[in-house]
């Protein structure tokens, strides 16, 4: 028959004195109090482990473990028996995993997300990224444990950054911290990314569209470029922008070798060879693909009145006082102002890609799919971008830039509207 234990009292514990052997003192349940010639009083706990071996737990000292918490960590040691877990076993696991986590900060996972995504940027791209983190991220959250960051935490550089006005960038350290976050979730460091109910928390820039004329002064706008009076070369630029409707870096880096006069077809090219000293002239097309320009009659008009002055150079618009240098980022703009447009407002050299757009659009002839390929938009759908990535519509792009110069030509006449000009002769017959 089992002996009956009689459970311990707090007064017994403190009574308990040095002898010259170890002695126990039992709680019942596996718990006792093991009391050593040094005075020193400690809490353990026999039990048998889930395969049948003898085990051993040891809780603490007394007093600094008192009666009541023995007995709190023999139940909980209990209920993790109950459920096939060895509580020693256990013990291990749960001081790997806390110094895991104090192991895994911001920083360590910030790293590890920037190397994994730099691998799909260009380097330009991956530090500026990288900037953003280390000057806006790191020195709250940087040495943080993942594990212990809360929402309210991630609001702190955030509120900072809109406190200097820089919503652009709140806006992009919210994305990188949900990206930096939801990977410490894959991989198991935490259960849930604090960082997705940061949506909405800072204020936002109301977006603002680039400046583009209505049709109806256009012509206006070719007798101001025709009976501009500053450098050829920048008249000419502005020519060709209005006609071939390409972003201004993809325009400025232009080199000779991209265009082939007999093909009709101007090829930027994803990246190009920089440029010593010239900042970003490494850029090609925007999305970092090839992207292929028809020309039309009246493009190439234009260009060869611009190989006439640069063609000994590789830059198609090189500088004033350096021809390997190319021109200003503001020479269109420029331009536009000494005109007479106000380039907030009324018109700016992207506004040009607004115009042609539209026009294309509202003309009624072309597919949804070749105008965005001419304009080199991305496909937002990624399934859909899948199919149609290799799909150029170059025949129908080659027609359509034709239309777009013929149009603007009839405009030196009269203003007409893209849909009248694209149904001229049905307008016509029914006159």
């Amino acid at each position: 028959m089992a002996r009956t234990v009689v459970p311990l009292t707090d007064p017994k514990c403190d009574a308990a004195k040095p002898r010259e052997k170890d002695y126990k003192l039992f709680d019942g349940k596996g718990l006792y109090l093991l009391v050593k010639p040094s005075g020193v009083k400690t809490w353990r706990m026999k039990y048998t482990k889930p395969d049948g071996r003898d085990g051993l737990a040891t809780f603490g000292n007394y007093p600094a473990l008192g009666l009541k918490a023995a007995r709190e960590r023999r139940a909980q040691a209990l209920e993790l028996l109950a459920a096939g877990k060895d509580p020693i076993e256990q013990a291990r696991l749960d001081k790997q995993e806390a110094a895991n986590a104090r192991a895994n900060t911001f920083r360590l996972l910030a790293q590890e997300w920037h190397a994994a995504c730099a691998r799909k940027w260009t380097p330009g791209h991956a530090a500026t990224v990288w900037r953003r983190i280390e000057s806006y991220l790191l020195p709250t959250l940087g040495n943080r444990p993942v594990a212990e960051l809360k929402t309210r935490d991630l609001l702190v550089p955030l509120k900072a950054a809109e406190k200097r006005d820089t919503l652009d960038t709140a806006a992009r350290l919210r994305q990188y911290m949900t990206g930096i976050l939801r990977m410490a979730v894959q991989h198991g460091h935490l259960d849930f990314n604090p960082a997705i109910d940061l949506q909405g928390a800072t204020a936002t820039r109301k977006t603002a569209h680039r400046p583009a004329l209505p049709f109806d002064r256009l012509p206006e706008l070719l007798q101001r470029i025709d009976a501009d009076s500053g450098r050829g070369l920048t008249k000419l630029a502005v020519q060709l922008t209005l006609l071939v409707f390409i972003r201004s870096s993809e325009l400025r880096f232009a080199r000779w070798g991209e265009i082939d006069m007999g093909r009709l077809m101007w090829e930027i090219p994803g990246e190009r060879a920089p440029i010593e000293g010239v900042k970003n002239s490494h850029r090609g097309s925007k999305m970092s693909t090839p992207h292929l320009v028809p020309l039309s009659r009246q493009s190439v008009s234009v260009l060869e009145r611009i190989r006439d002055l640069t063609g000994r150079f590789d830059l198609v618009f090189a500088g004033d006082h350096h021809h390997w240098k190319p021109m200003s980022e503001n020479t269109v703009n420029k331009a536009l102002r000494r005109m007479g447009y106000d380039t907030k407002s009324e018109v700016c050299g992207h506004g040009f890609r607004t115009m042609a757009c539209s026009a294309l659009v509202e003309s009624g002839l072309w597919s949804k799919d070749a105008v965005e390929r001419q304009m080199s938009h991305q496909e937002r759908n990624t399934v859909r971008a899948a199919y149609i990535h290799k799909a150029e519509h170059i025949q129908e792009r080659r027609l359509m830039v034709q239309w777009w110069a013929d149009y603007l030509d009839a405009n030196r006449v009269e203003a007409i509207t893209p849909y009248d000009f694209a149904h001229r002769d049905a307008v016509a017959s029914e006159i």
